[in-house]
This record gives structure tokens, C-alpha cells and sequence, in this order.
């Protein structure tokens, strides 16, 4: 395990409006403020969303399973914003609800508000953290 302890910095309130990108707005809001680390919650609504449920298995590289919500949803969830390189990666996990159904997993591509939605984007100042590619598993991680 590493880790690192730092302090809470600025809070950013967004308004995502009907139809806006989801993570181009995070990533957006990342640049134009140079959040290089922070830590988000999201509360309202997506009406379209392409997430991971998990891997086919647990083997390396894992091989991810799609699901994409395509309707309107509630959404509910927490994610962190570290850079890699130039850019901001956004990584946000949530619960994506619709009548009976919901479903658990990690948007990627596709994120489109429905109506309305909230983000909280709190700033950590003093974590030194980036997004790196990790050559065992393919996927871009966390690097302390």
C-alpha cells in the first residue's frame, strides 16, 4: 500500500444542464481550474451512459463488460479526478437507476444529463497522485 495526506482545497459546484457531457464537463472544469487531484459526488440525472459492470474474469488484462444505460436514469455517485500527462482522467463509479432496475458500474464514453445534474468537485492539495498506464493489467491507475 501507498499513500499520501493532504488537505481539502477549493469546492466547485456545477449544474451539468439537459443533454450536457458528463465527464467532458468534469474534465473541462479540471482544466480551466487546474484541479490536479480532487474527489467528486454526482446526484441527478443521465440519459445516456456507457459503463462497466465488471470483467468477463478475473484474469489479466481484464476484458470489461459494457452495458449502456440508453434512457433516462437516476444517478447517484463518487469518483476522483488525477491527471495523466496533459489531461485530467476522470474515474467515477455509480448507481444507475431506472423503475426496478438498477445498475453499479464505471461510466466511460458516453455520459449525457437528463434534466438536471449536481457535481461537487472538492480539491486535495498536497497529494502529489497521477494516472499512469500499468502494462500488466492495460488499464490507466492510480500512481502515488
Amino acid at each position: 500500500m501507498k499513500y499520501q495526506v493532504g488537505k481539502p482545497g477549493r469546492i466547485v459546484v456545477a449544474r451539468f444542464e439537459d443533454h450536457d457531457d458528463v465527464l467532458a464537463n468534469l474534465s473541462n472544469i479540471a482544466k480551466k481550474e487546474n484541479i490536479r487531484a480532487g474527489v467528486f459526488y454526482l446526484v441527478g440525472g443521465m440519459r445516456e451512459g456507457k459503463i462497466v459492470v465488471g470483467p468477463q474474469s478475473d484474469e489479466l488484462p481484464p476484458e470489461p463488460v459494457w452495458k449502456e444505460l440508453g434512457e433516462s436514469h437516476e444517478v447517484l455517485g463518487l469518483g476522483t479526478i488525477f491527471w495523466q500527462k496533459d489531461e485530467p482522467k476522470i474515474h467515477f463509479h455509480g448507481a444507475f437507476g431506472k423503475k426496478e432496475m438498477v445498475k453499479v458500474g464505471c461510466l466511460r464514453e458516453k455520459s449525457e444529463t437528463f434534466l438536471v445534474l449536481e457535481a461537487i468537485i472538492i480539491e486535495m492539495e498536497g497529494i502529489n497522485a497521477t494516472r499512469e498506464l500499468d502494462p500488466v493489467s492495460g488499464m490507466v491507475l492510480l500512481k502515488l
